[in-house]
């Protein structure tokens, strides 16, 4: 019956984007079959899902690149999108192929063409692209709309039409009456009891929150902040909070901070691992779901990551004490005391399956099961000992196990812990001081070897040289390595590593082999249906704006039969069935608008130091 109430929904919202087509443009994005086949004649309308291109833009300063998907193309020439006439032209390099796709590609290269304005890049006798800009802060609208997504998915609040816009909507989830899941029983809070966990994020299309993958995502959002404060300290945001003297940033971060603090059980310090319902919602607006809500068990790696956030969150917030009396004690006071729980457990872990076995109601929503919890000891430590300047933690942890350097995700924290040594070098002490070195060569390392036969790429681009870069959720993938690689210019300060970190934001942004933006409202070809419930279940044609969908997932696990391609870099649908590669997931935001931000600071100050 689920499956045919969601069917019903994607042809209602079908209808209702049909009705409001006004432009060939907006067919392409129902229909990239019509641009990605052979079949279609390629006019001037259709070609420009040929055309893989940054369809926000570029900076005058920075470098310009394009992909054309036709390796018969040979020149290309940029035109005034007003007037037609052309201002730049070149040949095209290539042909380029990866080793997992047999589809070449050729690449423009206009970084010569500097002039701000509107332009299209047009393969004479075959088509033009879509309209693009060359302007300064042409990321700024994007990093605000990434930060913003964050907004949309708040739950416990009405999301209001001064700061909604048409995806206003009432309060869903207050979460004020969650139970104690007969699982998740403690000494002090047997099972059944009720206890208040309100605010937070949705964590995805579903309406949960969860612990561990809220802890990549306030890491990396604090991160943010800490890389960049005089930039966020100023950019608005129109949130509820915008007129208080906490930057709009953090307090969007702290809207999830307060629900992470009721996530610990106040006499042992340990976290549970999630509120949730029993079993996923349907496609409904959040105040329609009103099923029961419940903790469930603590577990290591969730605390642990409780106690990383936490720390980060003190010594960020110890800045606003008029603001905010007392949050950076706070902060410290949980972290430490989750620490404390961690050491004296350090392998719990919470297995749903098991759970499911020996108690009831079963819970069959994200499990974020971890097994190997050394990562986040890692990542805890390391906030914790910058933090509070207690060489204690550090000793106390195996901080360099090996020689790996694993790209972060939510079940792997470890890099998190090292940007922060690596940045904070100089309050760093004893074993600490000896082995920031390591830690600071081994991220200059991955990055030159990210760099390593970009040129020969298809879509000249760090994301993409291998097909193991295209796993669920492949478009985080590529935000941080976009992190890592401006983890290596704040180091270094050599430019190489933003420009590098600036390809990946193209991918992001249509340069890549669907030709789509991956970011819902931001760009010309967009996803139009993303598995997020309030975009199906609204009455509003356009997707909540400013979410990053998954990207391309040839695993393809939800069976949807709208993949247009099982080549790597092509599987992606743009269906609500797809949650495999078309859902949304605030761990998959948080990198993007890591990179939009930190790139639009950085060619900002680049064109700045130029001209000087």
């Amino acid at each position: 019956m689920q499956g045919l109430k969601v069917i019903i929904q994607i042809h209602m919202k079908a209808i209702k984007v049909l009705s409001s087509l006004k432009t060939i443009a907006i067919a392409t994005v129902l229909f990239p079959v019509l641009i990605n086949g052979c079949s279609a004649g390629k006019s001037l309308q259709d070609y420009s899902g040929m055309i893989r291109i940054n369809q926000l833009g570029y900076y005058p300063g920075a470098p310009k690149f394009a992909a054309v998907a036709d390796n018969k193309a040979s020149q290309f020439n940029i035109v005034d999108a007003k007037t037609g006439k052309t201002v730049f032209s070149s040949e095209l390099s290539g042909p380029y192929r990866s080793d997992f796709s047999p589809h070449e590609t050729m690449i423009a290269d206009f970084t010569g063409l500097k002039t701000p304005g509107k332009y299209r890049l047009v393969i004479p006798g075959k088509g033009k692209s879509y309209e693009f800009s060359i302007g300064e802060g042409i990321f700024t609208g994007l990093t605000k709309g990434l930060i913003k997504g964050f907004y949309f998915q708040r739950m416990s609040i009405p999301l209001l039409p001064e700061y909604a816009g048409k995806w206003s909507r009432p309060e869903g989830h207050p979460d004020t009456v969650v139970i104690v899941h007969p699982a998740a029983a403690l000494p002090g809070r047997p099972a059944g009891t009720e206890i208040s966990c309100p605010r937070g994020w949705y964590d995805a299309g579903d309406y949960n929150k969860y612990v561990v993958n809220s802890g990549i995502t306030m890491g990396t959002m604090l991160s943010l902040y800490e890389d960049f404060p005089s930039y966020f300290d100023t950019l608005a945001l129109n949130i509820p909070e915008s007129k208080d003297n906490v930057p709009d940033l953090l307090n969007e971060i702290l809207w999830n901070l307060r629900w992470m603090f009721t996530m610990q059980d106040p006499e042992g310090g340990g976290v549970y691992n999630k509120v949730t319902s029993a079993s996923f919602s349907d496609f409904i607006m959040p105040d329609r779901d009103v099923a029961k809500r419940y903790v469930v068990p603590v577990s290591t790696p969730a605390t642990l990551d409780f106690a990383a956030v936490m720390a980060q969150a003190a010594r960020i917030f110890s800045k606003f004490p008029g603001e905010l009396p007392g949050l950076s004690d706070s902060c410290i006071k949980a972290a430490v005391k989750a620490w404390k729980w961690a050491a004296k457990n350090p392998s719990i872990s919470y297995d749903q399956n098991k759970m499911n076995r020996e108690f009831k109601p079963e819970v069959t929503t994200g499990a974020y099961g971890d097994a190997d919890f050394s990562d986040e000891f890692i990542w805890a430590a390391a906030e914790l000992y910058v933090t509070t300047k207690d060489s204690s933690y550090y000793t106390l942890v195996s901080m360099i196990p090996d020689v790996r350097m694993p790209l972060p995700s939510w079940g792997n924290v470890r890099l998190l812990g090292y940007y922060t040594l690596a940045k904070h070098s100089d309050i760093l002490s004893g074993r600490a001081k000896k082995d920031v070195d390591t830690i600071r060569g081994r991220i200059l390392n991955e990055a030159d070897n990210m760099a390593k036969g970009i040129n020969d790429m298809p879509y000249r681009s760090v994301m993409g040289k291998s097909a193991r870069d295209f796993v669920w959720g492949s478009n985080s993938v590529a935000a941080n390595e976009g992190i890592l690689l401006i983890q290596a210019y704040i180091l270094t300060g050599n430019m190489k590593y933003a420009d590098l970190a600036l390809d990946n934001l193209d991918y992001l942004m249509g340069r890549n082999a669907t030709g789509y933006s991956f970011v819902t409202g931001f760009g010309t070809k967009i996803p139009m249906h993303p598995h997020h419930r309030p975009s199906e279940a609204d009455d509003v044609v356009d997707p909540v704006p400013g979410l990053l969908v998954g990207g391309p997932n040839p695993g393809q696990q939800d069976g949807c039969k709208t993949y247009p391609s099982s080549v790597p870099d092509e599987s992606y649908t743009d269906t609500v069935c797809s949650y495999a590669s078309n859902e949304i997931a605030i761990n998959w935001n948080a990198p993007a608008a890591y990179l939009a931000g930190a790139l639009d600071v950085i060619l900002r100050e680049h064109a700045d130091s130029d001209i000087n």
